[in-house]
């Protein structure tokens, strides 16, 4: 029985193991992979579940018939001491009877060691069985824990794999906004401005230049008249 408990939950353990592996092999999207994941151990819980439950029953079966055995043996001893007692009663008076009566304690004894025998073969079954039921219960309640441990790391990981992705997103729209960066456009129409400028300026620079020219012209020629001016007055005596 005990072997028979392992090899159940071993083959459901395997069984999950393979529906895992079988789910990790074809995984595509990690949260439909994870969910799967969990309600197929879930069916394995529950298989479990219905395999201890049919231990649990067989069980309760041997305790019954054991039950029934002890109560049967007891019933058998009263009726083999009542037919004693009656063998003794009437032995002095009717030995035919008296000893047709101790016949039937002798069959109602027989009956009686025939329940005991069962009450005691029963015992290392219920024994075994309960051993057995023990052991199955103990394994189901780890495969729950097992599998709030799943649901728990499903939800992390998930968790997590909405955050990556999120993350994964702001990096992308960080390195559009690096390829395509607005301020480089600014950064040559304000270039374009400078050389604009510095063309107007150019231009000014030189029409400066130009007037400055016609004015030192202008203020030679005054001093050519000067010259000439003071020179005819010399000349004529002044």
């Amino acid at each position: 029985m005990i072997m028979a408990a392992q090899s159940i939950l071993g083959r459901i353990t395997q069984m999950a193991r393979a529906n895992i592996h079988a789910i990790l092999d074809d995984v595509e999207d990690p949260q439909q992979m994870l969910d799967q994941m969990v309600r197929d151990y879930t069916a394995n819980i529950g298989e479990a579940e219905n395999a201890v439950a049919q231990t649990i029953a067989n069980l309760r079966l041997l305790e019954a018939d054991s039950a029934e055995a002890t109560k049967n043996a007891a019933e058998w001893q009263t009726k083999a001491q009542a037919a004693s007692a009656k063998a003794d009663k009437v032995r002095a008076a009717n030995p035919a009877d008296a000893d047709k009566f101790d016949n039937l304690a002798r069959i109602a004894i027989g009956k009686q060691i025939a329940y005991e025998n069962d009450v005691k073969s029963f015992g290392p079954m219920i024994a075994e069985q309960t051993q057995v039921t023990d052991q199955l219960k103990q394994g189901v309640m780890q495969m729950r824990g097992k599998l709030d441990e799943l649901r728990r790391k499903r939800d992390e990981l998930v968790g997590r794999a909405k955050v990556t992705e999120a993350r994964g997103r702001v990096q992308a729209s960080v390195n559009s906004i690096n390829t395509l960066d607005p301020t480089t456009e600014i950064s040559r129409f304000e270039e374009m401005v400078r050389r604009e400028e510095a063309r107007l300026k150019g231009h000014e620079e030189l029409q400066a230049s130009s007037l400055d020219a016609q004015f030192e012209e202008l203020s030679a020629s005054s001093r050519d008249q000067e010259i000439e001016s003071r020179l005819a007055a010399m000349k004529s005596g002044r």
